[in-house]
Order: C-alpha cells, then structure tokens, then sequence
C-alpha cells in the first residue's frame, strides 16, 4: 500500500486485524519492510502490525535526499495519522531503535510501549561518524552492491554466513534495491542524530531491549545501559545472532516479542 505522506509516497504493509493492537515496526539501515516478515508471518491476528519503508529506502520516495532522524519522525507520526492510530507499539531495529526512541521524546503521547532491537541511545562517537563518511565515499565511488559486501560483513553474526546463508543473500538484495542518494542521505541522518540518553529514565511505557549476543554494532552493552535506564523494562539477549537478530534467531525474537505484547496488553 501507499501513501502521500510530506509530500512524498511511503510505502507501507498490514497484517492482523485494523481492531487490534497497534505495531509499527521500523526496519534497519539500509533495509527495507521486507525485513520483518519472520516477524510479520509469525504474529497473531489481534495485533495490527504495520511495517514501512522509511523514506529513501524500499519503495518509498526518495524527496530531495537531504534527510535527518527528525524527518523519519514527523513521516512516521504522519503515516499513524493517516492510519487512524492514536497510540502504537513501535518495534525498531537499529536505526529503527533510533527513529523509536526520538518518536517517544517528541510525541509520548503517540507511544503506547517499545521494542528496542539493537540499537542504542547514545549518538555515534567520531569514530563511527568518519566511517559513516568513508561509507558514502564507497557508495558513491564503488557502487550500491559493492557497499552491501562489505556492510553485511559487519552486522551478521560470522556464524550466521555458514549455518544461514539465505539471510546474508536477502539482506544483500534489500540494500541493492536502494538507490545511491537514498543510501547517502540515510548516512548523513544517522551521523547526526542526537543523543537521547537523558530521556530513558523519563520513560514510562512497557519497553523490551532485545539484542543478539554477538552484535558489534550495538553490543549487549548498550542495550544493557538502556534496561538499567528505562525503569520497568525487560531485556533479552539472544544467542546465535549478531546485529540482525530478528533474522539470525527469528525463533526466540519472536518468542520474547509475542510474550512481551500478551504480557503487557
């Protein structure tokens, strides 16, 4: 399905029933919805799950390419507008964390709980921000498919290369569906994004962290000082996953996920 949204087409999917409880999940950089559908299979159907492309990713416009955290926002407050949807569950994984996390700040209103997946709350050291650079020097420079090669490298579990090769062949393809500028103004939003640490504490809404235990990205660590942060909160580290955890171990991701929404709700 699509939509008009900031003068742009998201693209978005449902499952379940529209009666039920609301769940956005917001994929990964630099993924798309398709992303989710170990999840999107496997929920029941009272939860009204909805899964997007965020602008520049999937089959969502691009716009002008210029592109911050605070824009994924008011597209995602927009997209709930537009679904009639006063309070969602959001379920975001690594970027999707990061846009779930400034959603919560601006509009806690709009929040009912939150699914955190590796991700983490802190804005990227300058370290990570120079390498945010050398990747959009590598996109421009090298290609889309030769980007994916390397970037794949980085967020799968070594293991997960021999024991699932079909996730490592997917996610290949999610990244290859985007287009150059899509990718680059996706790099730029992240390396500026800000930090919203302070905010866990004021948190009040049902919050899992879920993480694979092998994740680099945004190691158990990270997740670690957000469950000691968000009062109330559970934390699951997944074994067998590195930093795509809801397709290294979609078995007990799904699990923990199912059990925290009939738990809460």
């Amino acid at each position: 399905m699509k939509t008009l949204i900031n003068d742009i087409v998201i693209n978005y999917i449902k499952h379940g029933s529209s009666q039920g409880l609301p769940l956005v999940f917001i994929h990964g950089f630099p993924f798309n919805h398709k992303m989710w559908e170990p999840q999107m299979h496997e929920l029941p159907n009272d939860i009204h799950a909805i899964a997007y492309d965020v602008r520049g990713h999937g089959s969502s416009d691009i716009g002008d390419g210029q592109f911050t955290i605070e824009l994924f926002v008011d597209d995602l407050i927009d997209l709930l507008d537009h679904l009639g949807i006063e309070k969602a569950v959001l379920c975001g994984l690594s970027m999707g964390g990061y846009i779930a996390l400034r959603a919560i700040e601006r509009y806690p209103k709009r929040i009912k709980g939150l699914v955190l997946c590796d991700t983490k709350s802190e804005t990227d050291t300058n370290e990570e921000k120079i390498k945010r650079t050398s990747s959009i020097i590598t996109v421009k420079s090298a290609g889309v498919s030769a980007f994916a090669e390397e970037f794949v490298k980085a967020v799968f579990w070594p293991k997960t290369f021999e024991k699932n090769p079909g996730a490592i062949k997917f996610i290949k393809e999610l990244i290859c569906a985007n287009s150059t500028l899509g990718i680059c103004g996706t790099l730029l939003a992240l390396a500026s994004r800000t930090d919203t640490t302070q905010s866990l504490s004021s948190l009040n809404v049902p919050t899992c962290i879920i993480v694979g235990e092998h994740d680099l990205r945004t190691p158990p660590s990270c997740a670690q000082r957000m469950h000691k942060a968000i009062a109330g909160s559970e934390l699951h580290i997944l074994s067998n996953a590195g930093h795509m955890s809801n397709l290294e171990n979609p078995k007990d991701f799904n699990e923990n996920l199912v059990a925290f929404l009939k738990k809460r709700w």
